[in-house]
């Protein structure tokens, strides 16, 4: 399974995870948009899989409460040092 992970399929399944979280609070794309100083048109691209800067991804995660998340597996992974080279 892990196999199959490449970074198109992430960005797919970050905008699935975001429509998902959206449709859910009961947002359009405009409101969140709005809630995270973000046009629809950014916010209709990340949930198609397309292309987002860090800074939108990680405004995204703060606005659902996951970038503490985020940062503690990033500083885990850092901390542990013993990982492989991402490329």
């Amino acid at each position: 399974m892990l196999s199959n992970i490449n970074i198109k399929n992430v960005k797919v399944k970050t905008g699935d995870l975001l429509k998902l979280l959206r449709k859910r609070a009961g947002l359009t794309q405009e409101q969140l948009g709005e809630q995270l100083g973000l046009s629809r048109i950014t916010i209709q691209n990340i949930e198609s899989g397309k292309n987002a800067t860090m800074d939108t991804l990680l405004k995204v995660l703060q606005h659902w409460d996951m970038l503490g998340s985020f940062y503690g597996y990033v500083d885990k992974e850092i901390n542990n040092n013993n990982h492989e080279s991402l490329y």
